[in-house]
């Protein structure tokens, strides 16, 4: 397992953090790459909402934490590639909106909440609180 056995240093908050926002940006590099299949626009606001999630609660509890990096994993999860070519992109994109805002209720953070409709992308999105 790496980093882990004698002599392995824990990992902080901030190096989790820096892990999930890579993976983000590496799925979002993914899409960017596969132009057409799936709904970019909304992929980059649920990913710009976790990127705020991962930042804000790195020092926060345990189980915050968790609740964060699992709504990151669901985001970017590889094995749901299978599902998204049976299915279809929107309709994965559309359970990741609901697990991400549901993450960002949990949390207080309904300014994160991710509307779906394109007309509201101008007025809502990742922003400060």
């Amino acid at each position: 397992m790496k980093g882990a056995g004698v002599g392995a240093e824990p990992r902080t908050g901030r190096d989790g953090s820096t892990i999930l926002i890579r993976r983000l940006d590496g799925h979002l590099a993914t899409l960017r790459g596969r132009p057409g299949r799936h709904d970019l626009l909304l992929a980059e606001r649920l990913a710009g909402s976790l990127r705020e999630l991962v930042t804000s609660t790195a020092t926060a509890s345990a189980a915050d934490r968790a609740r964060v990096r699992a709504a990151v994993h669901y985001f970017v999860m590889r094995r749901r590639r299978l599902a998204r070519s049976l299915v279809g992109d929107r309709r994965m994109l559309s359970g990741d909106l609901r697990v991400i805002n549901e993450t960002a209720r949990r949390l207080g953070r309904e300014d994160l909440v991710v509307v779906p409709n394109s007309e509201a992308a101008a007025d809502v999105g990742p922003g400060p609180g």
